[in-house]
């Protein structure tokens, strides 16, 4: 296994745990080098930075940027950039200011079917209101019933098609990429995996992510089972792009895996967190 955790959540956006508990997680579990990679936001970073700390255990600033491409919403994950810098904090802000709107469209389409108010009963897992999200609404309708975990969630509710999905208008492609680049960070395309789009749909947006700055693909996330992990290695190699890895976890029982290892990397990847561990 591999001690590197490079994309991890807090509720600072849309973990369960603080940003300290999360880090304590994979120190615990023998990670070398962890990343806390909390959704537009970078205000737990200080406080995982110093349980890191204490723990012995190397840090990387992170965070993960919504991306509108085209008919896709991606995400891309900042590593090992100065969280003060002007234009991230600028860029990070805009697409939060987006969130609490969305969240009340998305409350009024569950409203058309039966499912009253929802959005009072996700800001109550919404410890930081700036960041309301599906994760959050998904958490409140497991709770009254409406499904039986957060995954059967996102099968009938939230996403396109669905009542209480929202069409909505994050950061562009170019821009993620300039704040975390400008910053002096590495930009990485997250979970490849997820996004529903065929191979040539896929090639086109690694070409264009790579032509604009993008450094590093997710090879290995708690979201990818082995085929991904051949697919996006070979992807890694074809491209020159650095592999990363990361659990992606938000909460205990919600289906990534624990925070703090991951699989290894396949043979002829190169790792992005070399800088970080040299």
């Amino acid at each position: 296994m591999t001690p590197v955790d490079l994309h991890c959540h807090s509720n600072a956006s849309d973990g369960l745990l603080p940003p300290r508990e999360v880090t304590r997680k994979a120190a615990e579990r023998g990670c070398q080098l962890f990343a806390l990679t909390d959704h537009d936001d970078t205000r737990g970073l200080a406080e995982a930075a110093d349980e890191a700390a204490l723990h012995g255990m190397r840090f990387v600033s992170g965070v993960e940027i919504s991306v509108s491409w085209g008919k896709h919403t991606l995400h891309i994950v900042g590593l090992g950039f100065d969280p003060a810098h002007p234009a991230l904090k600028a860029g990070l802000a805009g697409v939060r200011a987006g969130r609490d709107a969305r969240a009340q469209a998305m409350s009024d389409s569950l409203a058309r079917v039966g499912l009253e108010n929802v959005i009072a009963g996700a800001r109550k897992y919404a410890d930081n209101p700036e960041m309301i999200s599906r994760t959050h609404f998904a958490r409140y309708l497991v709770e009254i019933g409406a499904a039986k975990d957060t995954k059967s969630v996102f099968k009938r509710f939230l996403v396109r098609g669905k009542p209480g999905f929202v069409d909505h208008e994050w950061a562009r492609l170019h821009e993620a990429i300039d704040w975390i680049r400008d910053a002096g960070g590495v930009a990485v395309l997250a979970h490849p995996g997820r996004y529903e789009m065929g191979n040539e749909t896929l090639r086109v947006l690694l070409t264009e992510f790579k032509r604009l700055g993008g450094e590093g693909i997710e090879v290995v996330s708690g979201c990818h089972g082995a085929a991904d992990v051949g697919r996006f290695s070979r992807l890694a190699q074809e491209f020159e792009l650095l592999a990363s890895v990361g659990t992606d976890y938000h909460a205990t029982g919600e289906g990534a895996r624990e925070p703090g290892l991951n699989g290894d990397l396949p043979i002829g990847c190169q790792p992005v967190w070399a800088r970080w561990l040299s």
